[in-house]
C-alpha cells in the first residue's frame, strides 16, 4: 500500500532544504513514506517526522530530520525547536522543526514569507553534517574539495 504525501511542493521550507541538500555531490531525492528524503547510497536527510506515539500531531509535519555527529547529539535538545522523532530518533537522527517560529496556527499554511524565520545556515550545517556522517568517503573528499 502507498504512502499518503504528507507534504506540498507549494511549502517554501522545504524548497530550501531540497535546494541545499541536492546541491551535495551525488544527491538525489526519492520519496519514502509519502516523504521527500535525500541520498546518495544512504539516506542523509528528510522531511517530516513523526511525533514518537502520536501519528495525529503535526508539530514535526514541517521538519528536517538529520543525523548529527555523535557528540554534538545532545547540543541541540537544549533548544525546543529540535525533537528526538519517532521510528529514527532511537538511531541517532533528530528533527528540526523549521516552523516553530510560525506558531500553532500557521503550521499547516504556505506563505511565501514563511522562510523568513529561519536560520538557513544552521539548517544547511546540519545537513552537511548528516550528509558526512552517511556519505562515502569519496563523495566527502568530492565536497570538501569544493
Amino acid at each position: 500500500m502507498a504512502h499518503p504525501h504528507r507534504y506540498d511542493d507549494r511549502d517554501v521550507l522545504l524548497a530550501h532544504v531540497r535546494q541545499i541538500a541536492l546541491e551535495l555531490p551525488s544527491a538525489k531525492e526519492r520519496i519514502s513514506h509519502g516523504c521527500p528524503n535525500w541520498f546518495t547510497t544512504k539516506t542523509f536527510a528528510g522531511w517530516h517526522a513523526h511525533v514518537k506515539g502520536s501519528h495525529d500531531s503535526d508539530l514535526l509535519a514541517r521538519a528536517l530530520w538529520f543525523l548529527p555527529d555523535e557528540d554534538e547529539r545532545d547540543v541541540p535538545l537544549r533548544d525546543d525547536r529540535f525533537h528526538v522523532p519517532g521510528y529514527i530518533g532511537h538511531r541517532g537522527w533528530l528533527a528540526l522543526d523549521l516552523a516553530h517560529h510560525l506558531g500553532p496556527q500557521s503550521r499547516s499554511t504556505f506563505a511565501a514569507d514563511d522562510a523568513r524565520g529561519v536560520d538557513w545556515v544552521e539548517v544547511a550545517e546540519l545537513i552537511d553534517m548528516s550528509y558526512r556522517n552517511n556519505a562515502t568517503k569519496k563523495l566527502v573528499a568530492e565536497l570538501d574539495s569544493r
